[in-house]
């Protein structure tokens, strides 16, 4: 079996590359998880995004059931690779009786950055010819849409996560950090003077909304904007940015 990982941003139709489209046409079969009634929508656009640019009447577009994560593992290594191991069998059997030899997913974002469908790919079994196609991350969206580079002139950033940022707090020897999978605004943990900070929520779609300015004037208002945007929508994408100031 064939399995391409397409890059399809953050939602909007308008950042699939040609590649990307031109990749999806070539599919037997287009694999598209549910993640449960309150996050339908991420389906939704992944079917809606299908619908604009499939012109191959032979591809099979199928939806299965994504397993959830285990909560009470309390090793978040461990929590992980059981939850892996049940998606790459949730995979196997939506895949279980389609006559397909090129298969696809649709990875938000690109499969490069914080996103383990490679690795759940590499427990198929057989293991499948992987083919990647690159595509436009929550990162390139954050700072298009502020209008900013992502770092200071020769200077150099770091992508982190919200959990290292709350465990581990700012990386050594960087002035600029990206976070990405806080689900719980961990830039509270930080001292908020001398830092501002970029947010922004469903980036590149139509939704997108987005807050910058000092942290110790902006930060609680994020933390309001996120909590309401997550209410109205039962699901949240959000990615930020903060530099200390010079």
């Amino acid at each position: 079996m064939h399995l391409t990982l397409i890059g399809i941003g953050t939602g909007n139709p308008e950042h699939l590359t040609l590649q990307a489209i031109r990749a999806m046409n070539a599919q037997d079969l287009i694999l598209i998880p549910r993640k449960g009634a309150g996050k339908a929508d991420l389906a939704e656009l992944r079917q809606a995004i299908c619908d604009e640019v499939l012109s191959n009447p032979e591809a099979q577009v199928v939806e299965f059931d994504l397993p959830v994560r285990d909560a009470t593992i309390s090793n978040y290594r461990q929590r992980v690779d059981q939850w892996h191991d049940q998606i790459a069998l949730a995979w196997q059997g939506a895949m279980t009786g389609q006559k397909a030899d090129n298969v696809a997913l649709l990875v938000w974002g690109d499969p490069s950055l914080y996103d383990s469908t490679l690795r759940i790919a590499s427990r198929l079994d057989p293991l499948p010819q992987v083919e990647v196609i690159p595509g436009i991350t929550s990162l390139q969206a954050l700072t298009a849409a502020h209008a900013i580079p992502v770092n200071e002139i020769g200077a150099p950033f770091t992508v982190t996560t919200g959990r290292q940022l709350r465990d581990n707090g700012w990386p050594d020897g960087i002035d600029t950090i990206a976070v990405m999978l806080d689900g719980e605004c961990a830039f509270q943990t930080l001292p908020p003077e001398g830092i501002h900070i970029w947010w922004g929520g469903y980036v590149g779609m139509k939704e997108q909304i987005i807050c910058e300015g000092p942290l110790v004037e902006v930060g609680a208002q994020i933390i309001q904007m996120r909590a309401e945007a997550r209410e109205n929508h039962g699901w949240i994408m959000d990615i930020y940015l903060l530099r200390k100031n010079s």
